[in-house]
């Protein structure tokens, strides 16, 4: 086993990373932002003594008059179209309870799903009697968010080949507001994995397979993952939780960037802070150079 002891005074200060021409303004609940005099009060404000003050910790963020403050962490509200990554936690009457990191556990019916085959029918007594054979508690999948209830909670829908159960994989939960919203979350990586983006902060990932099949309910959990590929999953997982602690948006680019600039460590070397202080901080040029 190798330990790695340094100085206190060369380690790197890899609690932040340099700062930006224009760091962002936080405030601290009670805290005065502006006048109310010409503003409308959005969420996370509330109006005292001709003021507007913050409830939360957070960035404020301005759209026209309104005024809003937008917490630093907070849990997952979705969005319709969001695609999701979720635990099943429950079978109750046709449904399924998925947890999703956020208040309320979601609801995947079970007409919400395509059934085995893409065979198109009515849901009858049989397919509730045997809900637990297409997905049991403690399963893994990828869903998108069909609507919203009234009391916040969301419901699911896997009508789509893409959606389904997942199988062999590593499953990395990072802060939900760091999942850049793009067309599309589902990418192949260069390194030979793929990864699933949800805007939930759940981030899957799994060997890449060419010939993979339509992700369904069939999946093969005793499939052997080759060393090579694990590494590899271990590195990219390595790399999403640099990104993530600081504070960097995850998103496909950003991460092939902070994935070719590891190369240069060993995958147990990016548990240091110093390695994931330096690839952020070369991912994050690379990244203020593509802008430019």
């Amino acid at each position: 086993m190798n330990i790695s002891i340094s100085l206190a005074s060369k380690k790197t200060r890899h609690a932040v990373l340099k700062p930006s021409s224009n760091p962002p303004i936080i405030f601290t609940p009670g805290e005065k932002i502006r006048d109310q005099a010409g503003f409308m009060r959005g969420h996370g404000t509330y109006v005292s003594e001709g003021s507007l003050k913050a409830t939360v910790a957070g960035v404020e963020q301005n759209i026209n008059k309104l005024v809003t403050v937008s917490p630093l962490r907070c849990r997952y509200n979705g969005e319709i179209g969001d695609v999701v990554i979720g635990r099943i936690t429950e079978l109750v009457h046709k449904r399924w309870k998925v947890d999703i990191n956020a208040r309320l556990d979601a609801v995947l019916l079970l007409t919400s799903i395509q059934l085995p085959g893409g065979e198109l029918r009515r849901r009858g007594m049989e397919d509730e009697q045997s809900m637990r054979s297409y997905l049991s508690e403690g399963d893994l999948i990828s869903a998108e968010v069909h609507s919203v209830f009234a009391d916040g909670s969301l419901s699911l829908h896997m009508r789509s080949l893409k959606y389904g159960k997942l199988g062999q994989g590593v499953l990395v939960k990072v802060q939900s507001n760091l999942i850049k919203r793009s067309k599309n979350h589902f990418h192949n990586l260069s390194a030979g994995v793929s990864v699933i983006l949800g805007n939930n902060g759940y981030i899957w990932i799994e060997p890449t397979n060419d010939n993979k099949d339509p992700v369904g309910f069939e999946v093969d959990l005793q499939q052997v993952v080759e060393i090579g590929d694990r590494q590899t999953i271990s590195r990219v997982r390595n790399v999403v939780l640099a990104l993530s602690y600081y504070k960097m948006l995850i998103y496909d680019t950003s991460i092939q960037y902070a994935l070719e600039e590891s190369n240069k460590y060993t995958v147990s070397d990016l548990l240091t802070a110093e390695a994931c202080y330096d690839i952020v901080n070369l991912t994050r040029h690379r990244l203020q150079a593509m802008d430019e």
